[in-house]
């Protein structure tokens, strides 16, 4: 057996015998690449989903839906830092990833391609993209790679306190004024089928999927996470009294599980292809807040150069919220 045999045999060992895989530690090249390309695209979707919920701060309707959204906004940042972190102990620098996004070379959560018209949209994006991000996430607590699985902990900590946030915003307005709770049935019909593709492609479609649970990066595949979603929200849209966006939906005795009718796979390429409602917005966007934050970036290198402290990322623009603004579907 040569050497590089003897060492996958070993990592492979190490996986199955679950233990944590270490920056330092050895591991196979398409390992790496597999987690930077995901950690990456994860960091990326946590900075631009500040962008849609970023476009209500000034007009939430009080003072408290404010500082919430506001705290909100603060949090999906901080993610991305962490998850940025994360992909650099894999050897590439924050910089490249975020020059791959700005180029639109990266992909990113193709749910932060849809406008949040109304104050509706921001419970339905707190209800149904965070819950569905909260099923991907508290997986990959578990991941084998150590930086990433202890980054997701925290933040499936906040995700939870988002997700709970959005519900309450839709319960409000389910129980409010007809125009109210016309405005969150409204948001659920544009957001349900959005949120159902963030899971991806079915998993005999899914390209990734089979190498990332053998090396146990993910432990469930694309379509038990999009159930476990489905049984759970419809649930949920019980209690609020709305209304789930789909006339096939219903009880399965036998398997025991809600199902409902085909998702619009065009549609979801299309976005993930740049031609969703917000994709060049999105974009524009980001590189905008990249250029704005350059003097952070000078100063803070100069700073270290200065001081002989050793060099870190200066990509510090991430942690400011966006200029809020209307949403335009392009």
């Amino acid at each position: 057996m040569g050497e590089d045999a003897a060492q996958t045999a070993r990592f492979e060992a190490r996986i199955a015998r679950e233990d944590k895989i270490e920056p330092n530690d050895w591991m196979p090249e398409a390992y790496r690449r597999t987690l930077i390309r995901q950690i990456s695209q994860h960091a990326h979707s946590e900075v631009v989903g500040m962008l849609p919920e970023g476009n209500w701060i000034t007009r939430a309707p009080s003072l408290r839906r404010k500082a919430s959204l506001l705290a909100k906004v603060e949090d999906e940042a901080g993610h991305g830092l962490y998850l940025y972190a994360a992909a650099e102990t894999l050897g590439i620098s924050r910089e490249e990833m975020v020059g791959q996004l700005l180029a639109g070379t990266a992909r990113y959560s193709s749910i932060f391609n849809y406008p949040t018209l109304t104050w509706g949209d921001i419970g339905a994006v707190g209800w149904l993209v965070d819950g569905a991000a909260i099923i991907n996430q508290i997986a990959l607590c578990r991941c084998s790679y150590g930086p990433y699985a202890r980054a997701m902990i925290r933040i499936c900590k906040e995700e939870s306190f988002h997700q709970r946030q959005g519900f309450e915003i839709m319960l409000t307005l389910a129980r409010g004024t007809p125009e109210q709770r016309a405005m969150a049935q409204d948001a659920l019909d544009r957001w349900w089928w959005p949120s159902l593709m963030m899971f991806g492609p079915h998993d005999a479609d899914s390209p990734h999927s089979d190498q990332s649970m053998k090396w146990k990066i993910k432990r469930q595949t694309n379509d038990e996470l999009r159930q476990h979603f489905i049984d759970m929200t419809v649930k949920q849209a019980e209690v609020l009294g709305l209304a789930i966006p789909d006339p096939e939906l219903a009880y399965d005795a036998a398997s025991g599980h809600w199902q409902g009718g085909e998702i619009d796979w065009a549609e979801f390429r299309a976005v993930i292809s740049g031609n969703g409602p917000c994709n060049r917005q999105r974009l524009k966007q980001r590189r905008a807040a990249h250029q704005q934050g350059a003097w952070v970036r000078e100063a803070a290198r100069a700073y270290a150069e200065k001081h002989g402290r050793h060099r870190q990322s200066t990509s510090f623009e991430t942690r400011v919220a966006p200029a809020p603004q209307n949403e335009v579907v392009a």
